[in-house]
């Protein structure tokens, strides 16, 4: 499993200058290229899934299978809820654990809304570049879409949807299904972190 952090977030730095989609898919390549890898499966969750259809679509040959979950097709979607969405524009969430218990239940959804204890965890878990690489991972989706080149995209495509996620309303991920012609939906009892929390249930899909 690779499993890496952007420019920016996590554990990586952040860069002077503010990066695109299709740049990142570059980046990925050649870091797949620095570790010997020729092709790979890859999974791609919320932002990440952006990046993860950029991907598939720049770089066929790399990609043999593509899971998208709990992700969108950009600009071109049914936002979530301005007050949700508005919660997501700060960084605020991976500086302050206390921030992140109180909106967790709002932004996340699904088991989130059920368990306090899930956002102590994650709070806890949680990484980041600073301020300017959040900046810099918003500005990467600025006015980015896939939906005019999703039926391109031949990888055999799993799309991993929550029925509770109040940042991508399932109508995306079914617009993804559609879109993607070898492209299979399931939906999941959760919200949009349901690969953390109900793991054991999606592991087997």
């Amino acid at each position: 499993v690779i499993a890496f952090d952007v420019p920016g977030v996590g554990g990586s730095s952040t860069p002077r200058h503010p990066y695109r989609f299709p740049g990142l898919a570059k980046l990925t390549a050649r870091m797949l290229d620095y570790l010997d890898y020729g092709q790979v499966n890859v999974i791609g969750v919320s932002w990440g899934g952006a990046l993860a259809q950029q991907f598939a679509h720049d770089y066929p040959e790399r990609c043999k299978k593509l899971v998208l979950a709990a992700t969108a097709a950009g600009a071109v979607m049914v936002p979530g809820k301005p007050k949700v969405l508005w919660m997501m524009a700060s960084p605020r969430r991976y500086v302050q654990p206390s921030h992140v218990i109180r909106i967790a239940p709002l932004i996340y959804g699904g088991g989130f809304r059920r368990d306090p204890e899930l956002a102590m965890h994650h709070a806890a878990k949680v990484r980041s570049g600073g301020k300017m690489g959040y900046y810099w991972q918003l500005f990467a989706g600025l006015g980015w879409t896939s939906i005019h080149w999703l039926h391109k995209i031949s990888q055999p495509t799993l799309v991993l949807a929550g029925d509770d996620d109040p940042l991508i309303p399932l109508i995306n991920m079914r617009l993804l299904a559609w879109r993607i012609p070898n492209a299979e939906l399931h939906i999941i009892d959760d919200g949009h972190l349901f690969l953390i929390t109900r793991a054991e249930a999606v592991a087997p899909i």
